[in-house]
């Protein structure tokens, strides 16, 4: 309901402006902002008005902060087993009284704060103008898709402001409570395996795919990755669209789980992976003591971990599929149409890095646009999510 009614307040100055949108392309474009989604129904942002291109970007902040403090609440739900601290390896409160969960919520609020306004200082730093600064802190550091031009090509010119992007990219795939931590080494290393593995797997497959290509630089390939990870699919015009389904995948992983990243996350990846090879040792040597502890910390990879785990990564699987099915009916080629599902599913725009920069939604038929609006959300609060308000709707009446 919050997001519906959200959405709809954000989409009000699209259908006021004098682009003559409709309001069902209004509404479309206002969920995909909240929803961190970056489909746009605008064809040429560089003609844009400048309040409408800043709208945008907000609405992106917006939903990025909203949807950090939905995580903490559904979290702190009694009915929901997975305690945000079992989870996330985070030195945060266990969640369990009103007050507990406001001081986390104000915390959350700062940090979220305190990042938007690093990353404009160093976008700014590196001779970017402080409008573009301005509109890329607040996509970058919520994963949103919002440019405030046509295309990132226009805005990054040289080195300094690439690197600068793939610092910013890296921080925004990380835990939110890291900067608590930043000047902790203790707490880093026992608080953020996660976000060291997911930093090892980025560059390892960066290193490997730079090894295997040619005629790209590092820090262009660099730029690409992180940018499937954050799932703001962003990124320069010099990108090779023979990597396109390679970089679809890379969405699906995700970053951190305290994160504004989409897809199955890495820390749920790591617990599948963990609980299978422990079966398959089971099976191999039945007598074995087996190691059942996430990372090296005390907390155990147990079966409440694994069956949700389990159960987000099907549902995942189960949603693409569904919405490629109600996207049939526009007419749009099979690898698109399951394209755009998977994009839709992860929360990651449309752009020349998967292929489908050209799809133009202004002109998808209504249903399909209604289908997307309806699983950018479900995407985004997660399917698993989605039960557990249907069970408490229902337990309460």
């Amino acid at each position: 309901m919050v997001i519906s009614l959200s959405s709809f307040f954000i989409s009000l100055p699209y259908y006021f402006s004098n682009y003559q949108i409709t309001f069902i392309n209004s509404l479309f474009e206002g969920f995909s902002g909240i929803t961190l989604t970056g489909f746009t129904i605008f064809d040429n942002i560089k003609y844009l008005d400048p309040t409408l291109i800043i709208w945008r970007s907000t609405s992106q902040w917006i939903g990025g902060l909203y949807f950090l403090f939905f995580l903490i609440l559904i979290f702190s739900n009694k009915q929901f087993r997975y305690k945000l601290n079992d989870i996330s390896l985070t030195s945060v409160e266990t969640i369990n009284t009103e007050q507990n969960i406001k001081n986390i919520i104000l915390k959350v609020f700062l940090i979220y704060l305190s990042l938007s306004i690093l990353i404009f200082t160093l976008l700014a730093g590196s001779e970017i103008r402080l409008f573009n600064s301005l509109n890329l802190s607040m996509t970058i550091i919520s994963t949103g898709g919002f440019l405030p031009t046509n295309n990132l090509s226009q805005i990054i010119t040289n080195k300094t402001q690439e690197i600068s992007l793939i610092i910013a990219f890296f921080i925004s795939c990380l835990n939110i409570f890291l900067l608590i931590n930043i000047f902790d080494k203790k707490k880093i290393i026992k608080n953020h395996y996660e976000d060291f593995l997911l930093i090892f797997t980025i560059i390892i497959i960066s290193l490997i795919i730079f090894a295997l290509s040619k005629n790209i630089s590092f820090t262009n390939l660099l730029l690409n990755i992180l940018s499937c990870f954050n799932n703001s699919g962003i990124t320069t015009n010099n990108t090779s669209t023979n990597l396109s389904l390679f970089y679809l995948s890379l969405t699906i992983l995700g970053g951190s789980l305290i994160s504004n990243t989409s897809g199955i996350k890495i820390m749920r990846f790591y617990i599948l992976i963990k609980a299978t090879f422990s079966e398959m040792l089971k099976l191999v040597k039945p007598n074995t003591i087996i190691n059942q502890n996430i990372f090296y910390t005390d907390k155990k990879n147990d079966y409440e971990n694994v069956k949700l785990s389990f159960l987000i990564f099907i549902s995942f699987f189960i949603s693409i599929f569904i919405l490629t099915v109600m996207l049939i009916p526009d007419l749009l080629n099979f690898e698109n149409t399951l394209k755009l599902a998977i994009l839709t599913i992860t929360n990651t725009t449309n752009s020349n890095l998967y292929g489908v920069e050209n799809i133009s939604f202004t002109n998808l038929i209504t249903s399909s646009k209604i289908s997307l609006i309806i699983f950018m959300v479900i995407a985004k609060i997660e399917l698993i999510s989605v039960f557990l308000l249907i069970k408490n709707f229902f337990s309460k009446n």
